[in-house]
């Protein structure tokens, strides 16, 4: 469905919502502040974050179908909550629970995956029981399921004495999933491969305190089929290494902030591109707005203001956030934000991220 004009958007967003797992109501809400890294006994609870592309090119597509890319990722501090406890010996499987409506809980969530990878790599056998608090929304490019299986084999690999190194994680890591290796990066990263499982550690192109406001509309977009779509002749020519070195010294400018998935993506949702265009023509001043990931967030930069137009009735579901980049010490994980203001709850219904 192609709803290209401003006025049919509510409409396109109602159409693909109503035809997807994913629903919600509105989620506006503020810096989620959630408790710091705790343990107690054999308990851990830790925040799950998220992550944004602050450049996404397409180098090549392969013989195999697969695509070469080179991309600038950064750790955010919207992110979930997780609880892990270690189940008593002998338990025959791990317990997960989670409060969002639809996201699974067995074997097919990548905390599950995380779990079981675990010991496939390490030899142990503890079960664990997870409670999974979200908040970060699916086909959102923002990770957020790939954020919990990284906290996942964390976690475990805590609560079981540290068998493995945290190299170790990453390089595991990339056997379930996409993203899932950049939270093993201390916040900032220049990844490549197929699927970003080749990461460079490299300094935070843009201070931590730079404000950021997230918008992202009530459908998602499924990855497969936007890189299907992918037009290789319509890509940007830029050079990821120009682009990395230049981010570093003039910040996030509207030409640097590249994705190459932008075009399949809003070649499908033209109402995307149209919130694009609105955020750059009448948002807070922003250096910058962009997609991230696959989609379908854009992330705007240098301002959390929210726009007075996305009061509109046709942009009454959208997910509007503020956040921040974020970076973890070594031997550490990711703390929660300390910034104040409560969230709100989660949407009623998601698949996982």
């Amino acid at each position: 469905m192609h709803c290209s004009s401003v006025a049919a958007q509510r409409a396109c967003w109602q159409h693909s919502r109503s035809g997807r797992a994913a629903a919600g109501r509105t989620v506006r809400r503020r810096a989620t502040v959630c408790s710091a890294a705790a343990t107690s006994g054999s308990a851990l609870k830790l925040f799950s974050p998220s992550k944004i592309n602050v450049f996404l090119r397409i180098v090549r597509r392969r013989e195999d179908g697969y695509h070469d890319l080179a991309s600038l990722f950064h750790v955010i501090d919207l992110g979930d909550d997780m609880a892990f406890d270690e189940l008593p010996r002998g338990a025959a499987a791990d317990q997960l629970t989670c409060n969002m409506e639809g996201v699974p809980t067995d074997e097919s969530n990548l905390v599950i995956k995380a779990l079981n990878l675990f010991r496939a790599k390490t030899g142990r056998t503890q079960r664990f029981r997870v409670d999974l608090r979200k908040r970060v929304p699916h086909g959102a490019g923002l990770g957020g399921g790939s954020g919990n299986a990284a906290t996942t084999l964390w976690a475990a690999n805590e609560l079981c004495g540290r068998p493995a190194s945290c190299e170790e994680l990453l390089e595991w890591s990339g056997e379930i999933g996409s993203d899932i290796s950049v939270f093993f990066s201390h916040g900032a990263a220049y990844c490549t491969g197929s699927r970003g499982e080749i990461v460079e550690e490299v300094a935070p192109p843009l201070e931590l305190a730079t404000p950021l406001l997230l918008v992202k509309p009530p459908v998602g977009l499924s990855t497969p089929e936007i890189f299907r779509a992918l037009d290789l002749g319509r890509r940007s020519t830029a050079d990821p290494r120009d682009l990395l070195a230049r981010l570093a010294a003039e910040g996030a400018t509207q030409e640097l902030t590249v994705n190459d998935l932008e075009q399949p993506a809003f070649d499908r949702l033209p109402a995307l591109l149209e919130l694009k265009r609105r955020l750059q023509a009448e948002g807070g001043g922003y250096s910058s707005a962009f997609m991230t990931g696959s989609g379908s967030t854009i992330v705007c930069v240098g301002s959390d203001e929210v726009p007075a137009f996305l009061s509109e009735p046709q942009y009454s579901e959208m997910f509007v956030s503020p956040a921040r980049l974020i970076t973890r010490q070594p031997g550490q994980w990711y703390a929660a934000p300390s910034r104040g203001a409560a969230a709100a709850p989660p949407p009623a219904a998601a698949a996982v991220a």
